[in-house]
């Protein structure tokens, strides 16, 4: 088997199906990605990796198979909140802000069997169509470090750009897929 994140997430989640990677030595391989390469992206705001780990096991463990996403790593954009994990929202004013529920969102990812290894980067509240705040380094598309990643969903096109994860979920009121997207040379689809 090829390096996982050369393969499409189609291909991983068959590669789990088929048990040729578990979720927990798939979670590792994307964690050890983002240890590398995340400083000079700017994609990842918050690494939950002890998380993702004990997740990945009750996925292997305690998930039927069949479920739609079964041990595939993702991450949330951190306009989401995800209970115990701070939620910036890309702000200063929210450095300290850890919810208790999470959003219809996360919970569906994660009833479709999905393993959070982290939040990805976003501007202030998701407004600008660029993902540079004062509250984390910007985001940069991996195929050029002296370009941005567009935004709001910037972080999450430059993980999946970058192959820090196959696949990013995001939010798109006038762009927010669509530019990051268009800047990190994805395809970026508005629900």
């Amino acid at each position: 088997m090829a390096d996982p994140h050369e393969l499409t997430a189609l291909e991983q989640w068959q590669a789990l199906q088929n048990r040729e990677i578990s979720p927990i030595e798939l979670a590792d391989h994307y964690l050890a990605r983002i240890e590398k390469f995340n400083p000079a992206l700017g994609a990842f705001v918050t690494v939950t990796a002890d998380a993702a780990r004990a997740r990945a096991r009750s996925v292997e463990e305690r998930m039927p198979r069949t479920a739609p996403l079964w041990g595939l790593p993702f991450a949330d954009k951190d306009l989401h909140l995800r209970a115990g994990v701070r939620a910036g929202f890309g702000s200063r004013l929210f450095t300290d802000y850890v919810p208790n529920e999470s959003d219809d969102l996360v919970q569906a990812l994660d009833d479709a069997g999905g393993v959070s290894l982290g939040k990805t980067n976003t501007p202030e509240f998701g407004l600008a169509s660029y993902t540079e705040s004062h509250a984390s380094p910007p985001a940069r598309t991996p195929w050029n470090l002296a370009l941005g990643a567009g935004g709001s969903s910037g972080g999450a096109a430059a993980a999946v750009a970058a192959r820090l994860l196959p696949f990013a979920p995001g939010s798109d009121g006038g762009g927010s897929i669509r530019i990051p997207a268009a800047a990190c040379g994805l395809v970026g689809l508005k629900p």
